[in-house]
C-alpha cells in the first residue's frame, strides 16, 4: 500500500514539474510576443492582440504566481495598453489598468523585505529600501512606477495619490542612476514628464522637466518619438512655449515610425497623440 502511494505521489509530483517546466519555457516566446507588438505598424491588430496576450500571460501567473519574468511582462504590458489605448478615450479604464500593472510590479518589489517594510513609511526609509535593489531589478522597478505615476498624472484630484510622488520619484531615480538608458531612457522621460505637469505650486520644476527630457532625447538620439511629445504636452504647455511646442510636434508628425524598429508601435502612437496635440494649439495657448 505505502508502494502505491509512493507511486502516486511521486506521479503527481512528476506531473507538477513538467507543468512548471512547460509554463517557464513560456517565458522566451512571450519576450519574443512582447518584441513583436512593439515592433507592430496597424493599430488595431495592436490593440486585439495585446488585450488576449495579456489575458494569457494571467493565466500562467496564476498557474505560476511567484514568477517574476511573467508578473514583469504583465506589469509592462498593461502600462502599455492604459498608455496607447484608453488614457485618449477613457481615463477611468485607463486608471484601472494603471492600477493592476502597479500590483503586478509590486508582486515582485515587495519579495524585497525591506522595501515592503518601508512602502508606507516615510519618504527617507523609503529611498533607504529602495537602494537595497541592484541593477536586475530595473524593470520591475521601472513599470512598477511608471504605472504609479501615470496613475496619479492622470488623478490630480486625488490628494492622497499626490503625496506619493516622491516615492514614485525615488524608484524612477534609481532607475536612472543603475540604468539610464533602460527604454530609450525611459526613466528621464519620466521625470521630465512629472517635473513639467506638476504645477509650481505643488512642487513641480519646468527647469528640471527640461533638463530631463534633453538627457533623454540624448539617449535615444531623438528615435523614441515619446520624448517629443511628452516634452511639447508638458514642459511646452507649462512654459507657455509655443514655438517649441509647435516644433517638437512636427518633429514627431514628420518622422518616420520606422526609425526606430523596434519601437515602431509607440512612434506610430506618438505620432497620433501628437496630430490630436497640435489640434489644440489654440486651446492650450
Amino acid at each position: 500500500m505505502q508502494r502505491i502511494v509512493l507511486i502516486v505521489m511521486t506521479a503527481f509530483l512528476f506531473e507538477g514539474c513538467i507543468q512548471t517546466i512547460a509554463l517557464r519555457s513560456m517565458g522566451g516566446i512571450l519576450d519574443n510576443g512582447l518584441s513583436a507588438f512593439y515592433e507592430e505598424s496597424d493599430l488595431q491588430l495592436a490593440h486585439e492582440a495585446l488585450g488576449s496576450n495579456l489575458k494569457l500571460i494571467e493565466a500562467m501567473i496564476k498557474s505560476d504566481p511567484e514568477n517574476e519574468q511573467f508578473l514583469t511582462f504583465a506589469a509592462e504590458g498593461y502600462n502599455a495598453y492604459a498608455l496607447a489605448f484608453c488614457e485618449d478615450d477613457s481615463v477611468e479604464r485607463a486608471r484601472v489598468f494603471y492600477l493592476r500593472a502597479k500590483e503586478y510590479g509590486m508582486r515582485i518589489l515587495v519579495k524585497n523585505k525591506k522595501f515592503k517594510e518601508a512602502l508606507d513609511g516615510n519618504i527617507t526609509a523609503f529611498r533607504e529600501a529602495v537602494n537595497t535593489f541592484d541593477k536586475d531589478d530595473v524593470p520591475a522597478i521601472f513599470w512598477t512606477a511608471f504605472s504609479w505615476g501615470s496613475y496619479i498624472n492622470i488623478t490630480r484630484t486625488d490628494v492622497a495619490g499626490l503625496a506619493d510622488l516622491s516615492k514614485v520619484n525615488a524608484l524612477i531615480e534609481f532607475v536612472a542612476k543603475k540604468n539610464p538608458s533602460f527604454y530609450y531612457g525611459g526613466a528621464y522621460l519620466f521625470l521630465g514628464t512629472i517635473e513639467g505637469s506638476t504645477p509650481k505650486s505643488l512642487g513641480g520644476n519646468p527647469d528640471k522637466a527640461k533638463e530631463y527630457f534633453e538627457k533623454c532625447l540624448t539617449l535615444n538620439g531623438g528615435k523614441f518619438l515619446m520624448t517629443q511629445l511628452y516634452y511639447a504636452r508638458t514642459y511646452a504647455v507649462a512654459t507657455q512655449d509655443q514655438p517649441l511646442f509647435e516644433s517638437l510636434l512636427k518633429k514627431v508628425e514628420e518622422a518616420s515610425p520606422d526609425i526606430l524598429p523596434e519601437a515602431r508601435l509607440a512612434n506610430i502612437i506618438a505620432k497620433k497623440k501628437a496630430r490630436k496635440l497640435l489640434a489644440r494649439s489654440n486651446e492650450l495657448f
